[in-house]
C-alpha cells in the first residue's frame, strides 16, 4: 500500500466504517470486567492511564472487595496500595470507594442505564458513561477520547479537539451517510419490487445504521495500533486512499 492518500475531502464514512469492521471484526473495550459495575469501576480508573495497567490491578481489586457491597466497605488506605501502580492512588481509591456507595444509595447497587443517572455518579463523565451505556448495555453511542479525536480529525470529520464538539461533528456525518444509504436501499428496493414477478420477494438490503459504539471502539483500537499519535504507520493503515492525512506530516 501507498503511504500516500488520494484523498482530497474528508474520508468517506460509509467506507470507512466497512473497512475498519473488516479490520476489527471484534470490536470491544481492551478493559477486563465480568459485569457493569466492574466495567464502569475499571472505566473510571482508565483515565489518565492505560487499559493495560487498569487490567494489572482489578483482578486483585475485585477479588477482595466484590461488588459495590465490598468496595463501599473499603478500607480507603488498602485501596491505595492496590491502586498505587496506577498513580494518583488516593484520588483513585476515594473516587472508587465513594462511586461504589452512591451505587448503593441510590440505585441500590445496580448500574443504571442512564446517562444522566451514571453522570451523577462520583468520577464518571460523558465519556464514561457511553462506554457503559454502549458496551454494557448495547447503546449506540459514540465515546471519545484522545485516539477517536485524533483519528477523526486525521480523516478530516472533525476540526476540533474538544471532545464533544468532535462527538457532535462525527455523529452528524454518520447520521448524514446512513440517512443517504437508507434511502437509496430503499429506492433500490422499490425498483426490485417493481420487477418483482408472481410473488417473488424484493431483494433483502443491508442495515444502513452505523453503530456508533463499534465505531468507537474501533477508532480507538486503530489510533493504538496503527494511526498513533507521533509515528502513524500509513504504509500499513487500511484506510490510507481514504484519509487526507490532516495534520501528518509527509
Amino acid at each position: 500500500m501507498s503511504g500516500v492518500s488520494s484523498a482530497d475531502g474528508p474520508a468517506d464514512v460509509r467506507e470507512v466504517v466497512s473497512r475498519l469492521r473488516a479490520e476489527y471484526p471484534r470490536a470491544r473495550t481492551e478493559l477486563d470486567f465480568r459485569d457493569a459495575f466492574e466495567l464502569l469501576v475499571a472505566t473510571v480508573l482508565s483515565a489518565q492511564t492505560t487499559d493495560a495497567r487498569v487490567n494489572s490491578v482489578t483482578p486483585e481489586l475485585f477479588g477482595r472487595w466484590p461488588g459495590p457491597e465490598g468496595l463501599a466497605g473499603a478500607d480507603p488506605a488498602e485501596v491505595e496500595k492496590v491502586l498505587k501502580p496506577l498513580g494518583m492512588g488516593p484520588t483513585r481509591a476515594a473516587r472508587v470507594i465513594a462511586l461504589a456507595r452512591a451505587l448503593l444509595a441510590d440505585h441500590g447497587g445496580e448500574v443504571p442505564d442512564d446517562q444522566d443517572a451514571l453522570e451523577a455518579l462520583p468520577g464518571v463523565g460523558r465519556k464514561t458513561a457511553f462506554v457503559v451505556r454502549g458496551v454494557r448495555f448495547g447503546r449506540s453511542l459514540l465515546a471519545v477520547d484522545t485516539h477517536v479525536t485524533r483519528v477523526a480529525g486525521r480523516l478530516g470529520w472533525t476540526r476540533s479537539r474538544q471532545a464533544r464538539t468532535v462527538e457532535h461533528d462525527v455523529v452528524a456525518l454518520v447520521q448524514s451517510a446512513d440517512a443517504a444509504a437508507a434511502e437509496g436501499d430503499a429506492e433500490e428496493g422499490d425498483a426490485e419490487e417493481g420487477d418483482a414477478r408472481e410473488g417473488d420477494a424484493a431483494a433483502e438490503t443491508s442495515d444502513p445504521t452505523t453503530d456508533l459504539t463499534a465505531l468507537s471502539l474501533r477508532l480507538i483500537l486503530h489510533g493504538r495500533r496503527v494511526c498513533t499519535a507521533r509515528s502513524p504507520d500509513c504504509t500499513e493503515c487500511a484506510l490510507v486512499d481514504l484519509c487526507p492525512r490532516i495534520g501528518v506530516a509527509a
